[in-house]
């Protein structure tokens, strides 16, 4: 038996290419003690994870040459030498791109495939989840009340911060995606009161025509244009929370920053930057709201699943590319 893992061989400039990776055959790892060996079920690709194929100091440290990468994954535990965790039972973990991982039963959480699909844990109730729940709620600051602006709303994280918006009693919440099928599934799935294509316009037009009473909170997922129109639309004591700058990741000069920073001044707007991995302390409280609403259909999400670890190189390609709506994952 064999295990396949992804390899990093040379750090991307510009896009990431295939001859970059390699798709390496390993033998399946035996657990040491307090260890469990995981057969992966689902891997998760995301944007994020371009900034980690780079040397440059981050808030991650960068994937190692030659080696296999590391992302979120959930899978059956086949063998156990950790109390706690037994043969049969389901993981999240960190050890992706990979078909079987010896993982360490401290950094395992288990999870219950009766309560939500497998794939749930890695979109909706997890990392992506909180993420759009701990930036929109603790770093924008969001009230009941508030005009909500969502860039790359038909992705993973930005789908959910609509929503969450919507059924905290925002007074409106607009998205702009890539595709008018994408634009379509933001109001007629998620309920998005307005939202538009920015392929086929200026943003800040089409932002002004959306929300002809500016926006409280802006949501950004994209940077660049996107972040430039919601300056130019906040309301006053508006606030901008980072969570990604997708337009930019792949760029192999500087990115022109917003030119009308200015305007921070008298809309005494904020803009914060935040991580995820800052907030964990919010995962009891997110997972005991969102649950619900989850299992009632009130809190709707679509995920884009690829076929086979052969093709993760593919799927991770296609996130920076958009192709995905809703979670990107692979399923082995």
């Amino acid at each position: 038996m064999i295990n396949r893992e992804w390899h990093l061989l040379s750090r991307p400039v510009g896009w990431p290419k295939p001859e970059d990776f390699a798709l390496v055959e390993t033998e399946i790892p035996t657990p040491g003690e307090g260890q469990v060996l995981v057969r992966n079920e689902y891997l998760s690709v995301d944007p994020y994870m371009r900034g980690r194929m780079s040397a440059a100091k981050s808030y991650a440290e960068p994937y190692r040459l030659d080696a296999v990468m590391l992302g979120g994954a959930v899978g059956e535990v086949i063998a156990s030498e950790a109390a706690g965790i037994a043969v049969g039972d389901h993981v999240l973990h960190h050890l992706g791109w990979r078909e079987y991982a010896a993982v360490d039963a401290a950094k395992a959480v288990r999870v219950d495939p009766g309560a939500a699909p497998l794939s749930a844990y890695l979109g909706a109730l997890g990392m992506t989840g909180l993420t759009a729940y701990a930036g929109l709620l603790r770093t924008a600051s969001f009230k009941e009340g508030d005009a909500v602006f969502v860039s790359g709303a038909a992705g993973a994280v930005g789908s959910q911060v609509g929503q969450l918006a919507r059924l905290k009693g925002a007074s409106r919440v607009i998205g702009s995606a890539g595709s008018d099928e994408k634009v379509r599934l933001l109001i007629e799935e998620y309920g998005f009161d307005a939202a538009f294509n920015y392929r086929h316009g200026p943003v800040a037009e089409q932002l002004r025509t959306a929300a002809p009473d500016g926006i409280d909170v802006y949501f950004d997922n994209v940077g660049g244009e996107h972040l430039e129109a919601a300056i130019g639309a906040l309301n006053l004591h508006g606030r901008i929370a980072i969570c990604g700058m997708i337009s930019v990741y792949n760029a192999t000069e500087p990115a022109p920053g917003p030119r009308n920073l200015a305007r921070l001044i008298p809309t005494r707007g904020r803009i914060e930057g935040f991580l995820v991995g800052d907030h964990y302390d919010l995962q009891p409280q997110f997972v005991q709201e969102v649950g619900p609403w989850v299992a009632a259909g009130r809190l709707k999400y679509r995920e884009t699943v690829v076929q086979g670890i052969e093709n993760s190189l593919d799927a991770f390609l296609g996130v920076l590319r958009g192709d995905n709506t809703g979670k990107m994952l692979v399923k082995l």
